[in-house]
């Protein structure tokens, strides 16, 4: 199910970057926090807004949705693509795998393509024309042949969102982007929480998940005529709007990277990753509520679209629960805040993982050898449809309120890009790509996904909330030295 994206505060190149969030089915995307540089240069006072940049905006919107939908059916529907494959949870880890790693490979490929020939038509290509790889995806007949056309779907899905924001940099000034990119992901999520439960219908069929993949490909092709008609890319771009585009890809220059090392907040964020497991969680979520829960995909749908509204309302009150925790108790109230968080967070997981039983008696697992007309043997409880929801409200405030305000707080503005592209896209990329394999491999040979995610989703953030102590010692420090630092690059001594 994960695909969030945040703009990080006082990030002068405006570049977002992927954190734990999610991209299974009609996937909404997080609002986020949006905060850009507001003092406005010479270019800036002298830009001319194009015209029907409103109905680009929202077709850009659209396109976002779609492609992340495109990008988590094949999780969200696995139940059913298991059933018709005699597959198991390894199966599924691959093609979660397969979407991360399709992310941090492809990504910078199709950047520099956009670069190079267009963003307008790069996102034409790969958002809509590439919707033919989904709907050959379900007329596959066998495992293998699944798995190499829905994973030449995936390489064209991963590349929206970079050149996406690529786009919005040419429709709006640097001083309005905030607003641009806030209407792209409420569109985004206004159609996701619509598109999420109807996609869920086709869980009531054996093969609905052909019907799913069929369906997405068709309004994948729709959103490339839309954005074909209804964006206008200007004939230039300039500089900074192509550096943007490859920091959005991932791209960085390694000489940079290793400057950011001197700085022991960055340094000790790189093993804080490892224990961040969300992107893992969410991409067999779905797969617990459908089989292990015997909910079924049409009840995992309606769960999913919960835990989304809440993940949106989280989105925006980690940043304001942070700055009041920054208020109270300073910089250091950043760090608090995680580790409250992170042991909510790892609760709730527990609760609605490996728990369950404890609030819904009913719950019947669907076993791996039963027909494929068995498509559910329960309902969620309202009780458990709260719990969802309270998972989602807790999902974003780690991140939003606390992680990436830090790493923006304490890097210097040259290598602000740099280190979202480090961090979130390879590091954090790769963690998730080995993660995701190992968690479909362990739950096969334990015989219980629940039980794999309480043990290797759920303990970790427990395992950070105290890893976390570290942070008590340098953060504040790190602070205080920005501008510093910032003024020694500028003069090469850093």
């Amino acid at each position: 199910m994960p695909d969030n994206n945040y703009r990080p505060e006082g990030d002068p190149l405006g570049g977002s970057t992927q954190v734990p969030g999610t991209d299974d089915m009609a996937a909404v995307t997080p609002v986020g926090v949006t905060v850009v540089d507001g003092d406005e240069t010479d270019d800036e006072r002298d830009f001319v807004p194009p015209k029907g940049r409103l109905g680009a905006t929202i077709a850009l919107g659209v396109s976002q949705s779609i492609d992340n939908s495109e990008g988590g059916v094949s999780k969200t529907f696995f139940p059913q693509i298991m059933t018709a494959f005699g597959l198991g949870n390894t199966e599924l880890g691959l093609l979660v795998a397969l979407g991360n790693a399709a992310r941090m490979i492809f990504g910078p490929v199709w950047a520099l393509l956009a670069d190079k020939f267009g963003r307008k038509l790069i996102l034409f290509v790969v958002t809509g024309l590439w919707g033919f790889w989904t709907i050959g995806a379900a007329f596959t007949n066998s495992w293998n042949m699944l798995l190499l056309i829905y994973g030449i779907s995936l390489v064209g899905t991963v590349a929206s969102e970079p050149i996406l924001n690529g786009l919005l940099g040419s429709l709006y000034k640097r001083s309005e982007r905030g607003k641009a990119f806030g209407t792209v992901r409420s569109v985004s999520s206004a159609l996701g929480f619509v598109m999420t439960p109807l996609l869920g219908q086709f869980g009531g069929d054996p093969d609905g998940w052909r019907k799913a993949f069929i369906t997405m490909g068709i309004l994948s092709l729709v959103s490339g005529v839309l954005i074909l008609v209804f964006v206008k890319e200007p004939k230039r771009t300039s500089a900074a709007d192509s550096e943007d585009l490859k920091s959005d890809a991932g791209m960085f220059k390694w000489s940079d990277a290793a400057k950011l090392f001197k700085i022991p907040t960055i340094s000790l964020i790189v093993p804080m990753l490892f224990l961040v497991t969300s992107l893992v969680l969410f991409g067999f979520m779905g797969q617990v509520w459908a089989k292990d829960m015997g909910y079924g995909v049409t009840n995992s749908s309606y769960l999913y679209t919960v835990f989304q509204i809440g993940a949106t309302i989280s989105a925006l009150m980690g940043g304001f629960v942070a700055d009041g925790f920054v208020r109270r108790f300073g910089h250091k109230g950043r760090i608090m805040l995680f580790q409250i968080y992170a042991v909510l967070f790892g609760a709730v997981i527990a609760l609605t993982m490996y728990f369950y039983a404890q609030f819904d008696s009913s719950v019947v697992a669907i076993p791996k050898d039963a027909p494929k007309e068995l498509l559910k043997t329960s309902d969620p409880s309202l009780v458990y449809y709260g719990l969802v929801f309270l998972m989602g409200l807790v999902f974003s405030i780690g991140f939003s309120g606390c992680v990436l305000p830090m790493v923006s707080s304490v890097t210097p503005k040259q290598l602000s890009a740099t280190s979202f592209a480090l961090l979130f896209s390879l590091v954090q990329g790769g963690i998730n790509t080995v993660y995701a394999l190992l968690v479909g491999v362990v739950a096969d040979a334990i015989g219980s996904l629940p039980l794999t995610i309480l043990i290797g989703v759920s303990i970790p953030y427990f395992i950070n909330a105290i890893y976390f102590f570290v942070f008590y010692k340098n953060y504040e420090k790190d602070v205080n030295l920005q501008a510093e630092r910032t003024a020694l690059i500028e003069q090469g001594k850093f």
